[in-house]
């Protein structure tokens, strides 16, 4: 918390979304964002009809939902009017194959355009949308779509000769597999000429508020993955959160550089941008800096959303590989996936001329929670306030019963149960589920600090937390003061068991172009830390990698590199990218 706080112009309050977010907090009801949907005619909710049959109808169906970026330079425009067309003929598609309301499609590809009609589409139905992303390996697809008793599947004919057809049999929920494209595999049903011939009027579904709508799988430090169940209802807090912590507006252009097979990339890459009315930008391709710096000046982007990864490797690079783009059209910037180092905040004022703000949620929370809002001065490093509408504390064990942590007291992140996009389940996992509900708190299994001045803190998951001669030391706070030296990319911080002390810390590093991993730099990092926490809570140990284990959504894996490091069990380690061990 050593950073100065980034203190926001009476511009930016005039002009943000909530410009006296204290006062929002206390005017806000649930009830009343209800009322700013439409909900079904004759009553009922149904997020497609929100994210698309609205907007037509109150007459802007001819303004761009998308653009198109595709890998090799093609630009496709859809409207909402297309949209609405195109999701009406998959809903038509799966109607005719049988698929029906409370039905469950999994959807594996690409961010290509048949990706947003099928998860459109699959809601308009009444179908239960699942998204997995096209990277995982053919056992945690199977897996997945065990636990989540699939009945439909999209995915390419690459794919699916790669990694299901060897076992599709052996799911006997799974009566239809379609393949984007003109041409399909045995057994398989080619998408192409199927929406050809559909109509293109199909009636929303009447859907009521707590029907099941998404699935998204997670995944914990043991055991088998876990689906999140959401329901319709959770378009609710989509389009509030949208607009409180992205500043999604009609008309906006909006670029959330999320893969749809995360949930970020479903609730703020699909959902929560079309309900609100912005024009997408969605790029099929892959990360590139020079791809990424053209896109946000040649789309005018005014709203984008990221990930601290992808903005650590922007740093990395360096600001000349910034200098000739023209970023004018920048509104404001955010962050997803892990918690955001200080320095990536004051670095994205420095090269874009806006900061990055920091938010915090999770699958299970199916939306925003706490954010850095556009009217709010910013600490770097801390994940903002509690949005309107959510009630957080930081709590622990007294006896047996949970108290709330005075400020400055590290504890368990925690949240009143009853915003619309809570988790409903685990699938098929009622004790899993009631273990995360205590004393009339959702627990989050992350902790965090609250200050005198309402800002939450991230300080690390419950099971990363060091304890090392009697100080509690969050790994986040460790690598922040790594990171914040010109040599280190990246660092990744787990406690080790240590005779005197319990455990101490070890931390892993990635180092920027031109610096050389020696143990003279061993020793600078080493003093550097030394220096900025002090010898209880800097590193003892330092081990330099070319990567780090990471999710394939960006999230440094601390308990993989712990569990390597004390020849443990690694646990499901389905989402894990290619690392170097």
């Amino acid at each position: 918390m050593g950073w100065d706080t980034i203190t926001k112009s009476a511009n930016d309050r005039a002009n943000a979304a909530l410009p006296d977010t204290e006062k929002a907090r206390k005017d806000f009801s649930w009830n009343d964002a209800r009322q700013e949907l439409s909900g079904l005619p004759g009553g009922g909710l149904n997020i497609a009809h929100e994210a698309l049959d609205r907007h037509v109808a109150a007459g802007h169906g001819a303004q761009c939902a998308i653009r198109w970026l595709g890998a090799s330079g093609e630009t496709r425009d859809f409207t909402y009017e297309h949209l609405q067309r195109n999701a009406s003929k998959f809903a038509s598609v799966l109607t005719r194959h049988g698929i029906g309301k409370g039905d469950r499609l999994f959807s594996m590809m690409g961010r290509v355009p048949e990706l947003y009609f099928a998860a459109l589409g699959t809601l308009r139905a009444g179908v239960v949308f699942t998204p997995l992303f096209s990277a995982f390996g053919p056992e945690p697809v199977r897996t997945r779509m065990e636990i989540g008793e699939a009945s439909a599947l999209i995915t390419t004919a690459a794919i699916y000769r790669r990694k299901i057809a060897s076992w599709r049999a052996e799911i006997p929920s799974l009566k239809l597999v379609l393949i984007v494209g003109d041409d399909a595999p045995e057994d398989c049903i080619a998408l192409g000429p199927e929406m050809d011939r559909a109509p293109d009027r199909f009636e929303v579904m009447q859907t009521d508020p707590e029907d099941m709508a998404l699935i998204h799988f997670t995944s914990g430090t043991t055991g088998r993955p876990k689906g999140v169940v959401h329901v319709h209802e959770a378009v609710v807090a989509h389009a509030a959160t949208g607009r409180f912590a992205l500043e999604l507006r009609p008309g906006s252009v909006y670029w959330c550089t999320a893969d749809p097979g995360w949930v970020t990339g479903t609730s703020y890459g699909i959902i929560s941008p079309l309900v609100n009315g912005v024009t997408m930008v969605v790029d099929e391709a892959e990360y590139d800096l020079d791809r990424w710096y053209r896109t946000l000046e040649r789309e005018k982007v005014e709203i984008w959303y990221t990930a601290p990864t992808a903005i650590r490797m922007m740093m990395r690079a360096g600001q000349d590989a910034a200098a000739g783009y023209d970023f004018s059209n920048l509104k404001f910037l955010a962050s997803v996936g892990e918690p955001l180092n200080p320095e990536a905040v004051v670095w994205g004022k420095e090269v874009f001329g806006k900061p990055f703000h920091d938010n915090w949620w999770q699958s299970e929370t199916g939306g925003i929670m706490i954010a850095n809002t556009a009217a709010m001065d910013i600490k770097p490093g801390s994940m903002g306030k509690p949005l309107p509408g959510i009630e957080a504390g930081i709590v622990e064990t007294a006896g047996d019963e949970l108290s709330e942590c005075a400020p400055e007291e590290v504890g368990e992140l925690a949240l009143r149960p009853g915003w619309p996009s809570m988790m409903r389940a685990y699938l098929n996992e009622e004790a899993r589920y009631a273990k995360c509900f205590r004393d009339g708190w959702y627990l989050s299994g992350d902790l965090a600090m609250r200050d005198s001045d309402g800002y939450f803190w991230f300080v690390g998951r419950a099971d990363d937390l060091i304890k090392s001669s009697g100080h509690l030391i969050g790994p986040f706070e460790v690598e922040s003061v790594l990171i914040e030296h010109d040599a280190v990319a990246e660092a990744a911080v787990i406690g080790i068991p240590d005779e005197t002390a319990g455990e101490v810390v070890k931390a892993y590093v990635v180092l920027n172009p031109g610096f050389d991993a020696s143990d003279e730099m061993e020793r600078t990092l080493r003093g550097h830390a030394r220096k900025r926490l002090g010898p209880a809570v800097a590193p003892r140990e330092i081990v330099f990698r070319q990567s780090l284990p990471k999710t394939r959504s960006g999230k440094i894996m601390r308990r993989l590199l712990k569990a390597r490091e004390l020849g443990l069990p690694e646990g499901d380690i389905s989402t894990l990218e290619t690392d170097e061990k």
